[in-house]
């Protein structure tokens, strides 16, 4: 099979199509997976906020903290390298549907138990359903519109991620005021009403073509192999695991920086939250009015320059204030960087084969953050917030410039050179006597009607 993404000038910088508006109210089956895929994400960051403060509030132990964050990205790493084909192999709608009933069970039942284990268990169960429901939605989003569309929705779709980052800890602040039962029982409910959505979508419409499959380990070979050969996803493979690195040394060394840095306690830090989400939000509302006119090669690296100037400043900032502001712009690249990594990954594999390079490259990028959150919390207490952030910023830089590089790179290639194993020929034999059979009994029925 052989991939042919559009990737040149005439065919990848092309009109985005209708407004986004126009593309909600005249497109059904993309609506509904967008309000679903809205309020599953408003979700899963309410729970991640409630979930910390609860366990913490507990046992004020940063272990069981720790434990619960392992419980988040581990079955994220683990479905990627091995259960990834499933994306492609399963009915995705029955796999989203499925999905968020098993996180409506588990944060029904958060709400009554007591012990830490028994929440990061609970929390891990969540988790697992996270790893198949992300893949499968952004795997299947590109079959409910136009080719002309795909980059619009696109970045819709991560503007709606990234102001849930925003709503979501929001509502588990207030939730928790009360108890973190609420803010569990809230969550419980948007994965109900998501599930009730998506299953309002034609099966047929979230996956283009028949699921193909050459044996479960096979097809988790060719899903590496994809990644690997093919320039787009190997671009993101590559570039966006370098800025895990970043990523993870921004966010542990947020806290240092606004407590310690700036000696603005908690409030700095949410300060300094709220910046960067809003950042990301006009991050990807903006690349999705730039991706028809500026070239993928200028975007992406552009994107993660800003990410390494924005952040880089806001580390020697002498202010709070001046610091939110740097942060907001850092956080504009990383928003318009998400969007360029799901484009090229769109442009660099087929509907068949797209599930599984997902998987892979979000368990790829997940265990480079859950490295790259070891390390930074290591170095957070030599180098302090400042020098955390001061080098999350030269990472992004060189993310940038790999990202410069292969990007152009890619512009110059036709197809992927990835080639699975032909697939042996199946023995049909009792299929045809089967066939001629049944075609015998037919002939006797019309001699009959004679």
């Amino acid at each position: 099979m052989s991939v042919s993404p559009p990737d040149s000038d005439s065919q990848a910088e092309q009109a985005l199509g209708r407004s986004w508006w126009s593309l909600l109210r005249s497109n059904r089956p993309f609506s509904l997976l967008f309000v679903a895929t809205a309020g599953s994400a408003t979700g899963t960051y309410l729970a991640a906020l409630a979930l910390s403060w609860d366990i913490y509030d507990r046992t004020h132990s940063g272990r069981w903290v720790a434990a619960l964050l392992v419980a988040d990205f581990l079955p994220i790493v683990i479905i990627g390298l091995t259960l990834g084909p499933l994306v492609d192999r399963l009915p995705r709608r029955s796999l989203l549907i499925v999905s968020d009933l098993v996180r409506v069970l588990t944060f029904g039942a958060l709400p009554f138990v007591d012990s830490p284990a028994a929440i990061v268990a609970l929390a891990g169960i969540g988790g697992v359903a996270t790893g198949f429901f992300r893949p499968a939605v952004w795997a299947g989003l590109p079959n409910l519109v136009r080719e002309d569309e795909r980059e619009s929705a696109t970045a819709l779709f991560s503007t709606t991620e990234n102001v849930a980052w925003i709503v979501g800890p929001i509502l588990a602040a207030i939730f928790i005021q009360f108890s973190p039962s609420y803010a569990y029982s809230a969550n419980a409910v948007s994965f109900l009403l998501s599930a009730i959505l998506i299953s309002g979508i034609a099966a047929r419409a979230l996956q283009s073509t028949a699921p193909l499959t050459r044996g479960h380990w096979r097809d988790v070979r060719d899903g590496l192999g994809l990644v690997i050969s093919s320039r787009p996803l190997r671009t993101v493979l590559v570039v966006w695991s370098t800025a895990a690195l970043a990523s993870a040394g921004v966010n542990v060394g947020e806290v240092a920086l606004a407590s310690d840095s700036f000696d603005a306690g908690s409030t700095g830090f949410a300060a300094l939250v709220v910046s960067t989400g809003l950042g990301l939000v006009v991050g990807s509302f903006w690349i999705g009015k730039a991706l028809g006119t500026i070239r993928m090669s200028r975007l992406y690296g552009g994107s993660l320059l800003i990410m390494a100037a924005g952040f880089g400043a806001a580390a020697v900032a002498p202010w709070l204030a001046l610091a939110c502001v740097f942060a907001a712009c850092g956080a504009v690249g990383n928003g318009a960087a998400i969007v360029c990594n799901q484009v090229l990954v769109q442009r660099g594999s087929t509907d068949e084969m797209r599930g599984r390079s997902l998987a892979v490259l979000m368990s790829v990028y997940y265990a480079f953050l859950a490295t790259g959150m070891a390390l930074a919390g290591l170095m957070t207490g030599v180098v302090g917030g400042r020098g955390v952030w001061a080098i999350a910023s030269g990472i992004y830089a060189v993310a940038g410039a790999l990202a410069f590089v292969m990007t152009r790179a890619t512009r110059t290639e036709a197809t992927t050179t990835f080639e699975p194993e032909p697939v042996p020929p199946a023995d049909h034999s009792g299929a045809e006597r089967l066939e001629r059979l049944l075609e015998e009994v037919e002939s006797m029925r019309e001699r009959e009607r004679i």
